[in-house]
């Protein structure tokens, strides 16, 4: 099975540590980004199958990258994105989905479900 290439976004080192060893677990290959303007620079050069920003980040916010995403020429204009929040106000949900966010996981989350959520999205890609 070819290994599925992830861009993970986070700048919580830890989170993005536990998340990595978790999704690198279940075989999937993952690039890690600790703020919006280096993941963008990744989005440009490389194609993933699935993107995971977190919405508070420095440089630019998930939902700013993902805007970036969708609306410009790039590898990654139709990859389904995951945002990562703390943020569960109906108006920041409003603002993801206009953005072009596929789901939204509200923290605190367990690494688990967000395993079964990129296996779905992955697989509703096949």
């Amino acid at each position: 099975m070819e290994n599925y290439k992830i861009l993970l976004a986070d700048d919580e080192l830890a989170l993005r540590f536990l998340l990595t060893e978790t999704l690198a677990d279940d075989g999937y290959e993952i690039t890690e980004s600790e703020d919006g303007k280096e993941a963008l620079n990744y989005i440009q050069r490389e194609r993933y199958d699935l993107i995971i920003l977190d919405y508070m980040m420095p440089e630019l916010t998930g939902v700013e990258v993902c805007e970036w995403l969708r609306n410009h020429e790039n590898p990654n204009q139709n990859t389904p994105v995951i945002l990562l929040t703390a943020k569960a106000l109906e108006k920041d949900r409003e603002r993801a989905s206009a953005a072009g966010v596929s789901t939204y996981i509200v923290k605190p989350f367990s690494p688990l479900q967000l395993v079964d959520t990129v296996q779905e999205l992955i697989e509703s890609r096949q």
